[in-house]
C-alpha cells in the first residue's frame, strides 16, 4: 500500500474532490482525518471508509478560523498520534460578480478559507514533520489561477496565492525532508461547487444553463470535464513516495486546458 501507516488530514473532505481524496488515501492504508464544516457529510465519508475496512475520523471545523485549525491538528493527534500528510482542499468561491461590486467582507471570507487556512494548517503541521524528517503537504488550487476567467476575483486571487505559498513552503522545507506540491484541477462538473457555479453564471449572463460550461469544455484538448477520482489519483501520487523527487511543483489535472 502506498500510504501504509501514514496519517492524513483532508480538508473539505465531505464531498467532491476532498471525499475522493479521503477515500483513495484510506484504501492505500492511510488513517484519514476528514474535516469540513458540514458534520453530516464528513461522518458519512468516515462511515464509507470504515465499511471498507479503513481508518478515519471526522472533525467538523472551519479552516477560516484559527482556533478550528488548531482543533483539526489536535484531533488528528488524539485519534492517530501524528500528521504525515496535509491536503489543503477546502475552498469557497464567493459571489459571482465583477470586482467593483465586491465587498471587503466577502473578499476576506474567501481569503480566510482558501489561503489563510492552508497557511495556518501548514504552520501547525510542519514542526512535527521537521522533527521527524518527513512529510507531505498538497494544496488544491485551480486552473483558474493560471487562466483569465471573469467574475472570480477572490477565488482566483486566493488560489494563485496558494500556488505561491506552495513554492515558498517547498523552498523552506525541502532540506528538512518535507515535500510541498499543488494540483490545479480543471472543471470537475460532478461537484456541488461546479454545479452551483454553472447555475450562477448562467443567471448572471442570462444564458442557457450549460452554455458557458460547454464553451469551456470545447477549449480542453480532451473535450471533457475531469472527475473527482482523477484528481484524487494525482493527489495520491504526489503525496506518496512514488513522487519523492517532486516538490515545489504545480500539476495541472485538466485534460489539456492550460499549459504552464
Amino acid at each position: 500500500m502506498l500510504l501504509e501507516k501514514q496519517v492524513a488530514i483532508v480538508t473539505g473532505g465531505g464531498r467532491g474532490i476532498g471525499r475522493a481524496i479521503a477515500r483513495i488515501f484510506a484504501s492505500e492504508g492511510a488513517a484519514v482525518v476528514v474535516t469540513a464544516r458540514t458534520e453530516t457529510e464528513i461522518k458519512q465519508v468516515v462511515a464509507e471508509i470504515q465499511r471498507g475496512g479503513g481508518r478515519a475520523t471526522a472533525v467538523a471545523a472551519d479552516v477560516g478560523r484559527e482556533a478550528d485549525c488548531e482543533t483539526i491538528v489536535a484531533e488528528a493527534h488524539k485519534a492517530f498520534g501524528a500528521v504525515d500528510i496535509l491536503v489543503n482542499n477546502a475552498a469557497t468561491y464567493g459571489p459571482v460578480q465583477p470586482v467593483e461590486k465586491w465587498s471587503a467582507r466577502h473578499w476576506d471570507e474567501v481569503m480566510a478559507v482558501n489561503l489563510r487556512g492552508p497557511m495556518l494548517l501548514s504552520k501547525l503541521a510542519l514542526p512535527e514533520m521537521y522533527a521527524r524528517g518527513s512529510g507531505s503537504i498538497l494544496n488544491i488550487s485551480t486552473v483558474g489561477a493560471k487562466a483569465a476567467f471573469a467574475l472570480s476575483a477572490a477565488y482566483t486571487a486566493s488560489k494563485a496565492g496558494l500556488i505561491g505559498l506552495t513554492r515558498v513552503l517547498a523552498a523552506e522545507s525541502a532540506r528538512k525532508g518535507v515535500r510541498v506540491n499543488a494540483i490545479c484541477p480543471g472543471p470537475v462538473t460532478e461537484t456541488k461547487m461546479s454545479q452551483d457555479l454553472t447555475r450562477e453564471f448562467s443567471a448572471y449572463f442570462k444564458s442557457g444553463a450549460d452554455d458557458g460550461l460547454k464553451q469551456m469544455l470545447e477549449g480542453i484538448l480532451q473535450h471533457r470535464p475531469q472527475t473527482a477520482d482523477e484528481i484524487a489519483a494525482a493527489a495520491l501520487f504526489l503525496v506518496s513516495d512514488q513522487a519523492r523527487a517532486i516538490t515545489g511543483q504545480t500539476l495541472n489535472v485538466d485534460g489539456g486546458m492550460v499549459f504552464y
